[in-house]
């Protein structure tokens, strides 16, 4: 009996090993939750390309847009199955600006798996190509002296151009409620607006301004971080300005629904840590200006967790939470 006993759990244990092994068995639906073209669609599809060909099984990219990002998130984490066939494409406008900026959002932190973050962008502050300000230190002394004057880009109050406004207002210490958002349909709407002279400020990441400053409609005055940026090695940060503190940046990674098997979470973990070494998938994220910035589950939360405490600090002082 006590051989038959062994013999049951020995092959439980091996079918399960196997089963494990054995993922994805089908299709998986990486579900991102913005139109195609922009820089969580562009990530999530070299993404997809590169574990396709790893897994010998399609990771098939779907996109689901309406709701600021919330409309794809939802459908992933609340209405598919959480077997690992469902994958999110999160960033930082449907997570943790979301979490901070609605007191009631749609989905939360603790709805999710963070799974792995892939890459990250820089903030950029563009303005009209023949606007007078030389540089941000002398754009951000007239803004604090005008803000009535100032108007910006987003896709709403709670987007990722206000934050980005909102934090570097508070910096150089402008009146953030006198300045005037004006609603966009996101970076492909917005900075055309700007450059024909609708709005005086879009900031969004490098990539997505990169069209349009090749193009000579509009300029750069500052980029965010401590560094500057690698694809436009010639533009100063804010910081080598004057003006410190700007923590704002864009990211995309992927998150799974909360009740997900463990064995999905480290088999992506562990597939997407390969796959920032890929020099084909590295040299894809260049072609879009986005920086690989591998981070593992463990820290993928914590600095949500982080991040969204700072947020909501930000978007409470400056009357974004609605």
């Amino acid at each position: 009996m006590m051989s038959l006993l062994l013999g049951v759990a020995v092959s439980a244990c091996g079918n399960q090993g196997t089963a494990e092994s054995a993922y994805p068995s089908k299709q998986v639906e990486y579900i991102v939750p913005y139109s195609a073209g922009g820089g969580v669609d562009l990530v999530a599809r070299a993404a997809a390309d590169y574990l396709s060909k790893e897994w010998g099984q399609p990771i098939v990219v779907v996109n689901k847009a309406g709701g600021g990002g919330a409309v794809g998130a939802e459908y992933a984490l609340k209405q598919a199955k959480n077997d690992g066939y469902t994958a999110l494409a999160v960033n930082v406008s449907n997570t943790t600006m979301l979490a901070a900026g609605m007191k009631t959002p749609p989905i939360t932190n603790e709805d999710q798996v963070y799974t792995a973050r892939i890459g990250k962008g820089t903030l950029a502050f563009a303005v009209k190509a023949d606007a007078p300000w030389k540089d941000f230190a002398e754009f951000s002394a007239w803004v604090r002296a005008n803000p009535e004057q100032l108007t910006w880009t987003s896709v709403g109050p709670a987007g990722f151009s206000a934050f980005g406004v909102a934090e570097w207002l508070d910096v150089i210490g402008a009146d953030f409620a006198k300045t005037r958002m004006i609603v966009t349909k996101g970076a492909s709407d917005s900075v055309p607006k700007v450059a024909g002279g609708h709005a005086v400020l879009a900031v969004h990441t490098v990539g997505e301004i990169m069209p349009m400053l090749q193009a000579g409609k509009v300029k750069i005055l500052a980029v965010s971080g401590d560094t500057r940026s690698p694809f436009l090695p010639d533009v100063p940060t804010a910081e080598e300005q004057g003006i410190q503190g700007l923590s704002v940046f864009w990211w995309t990674g992927v998150s799974f629904a909360k009740g997900t098997p463990e064995s999905v979470i480290r088999k992506w973990e562990e597939a997407i840590a390969k796959m920032e070494k890929d020099p084909a998938f590295l040299q894809k994220l260049s072609e879009i200006q986005v920086e690989p910035a591998y981070a593992a589950s463990e820290a993928f939360t914590k600095e949500t967790q982080t991040e969204t405490t700072y947020y909501l600090e930000l978007a409470t002082k400056k009357g974004i939470r609605k």
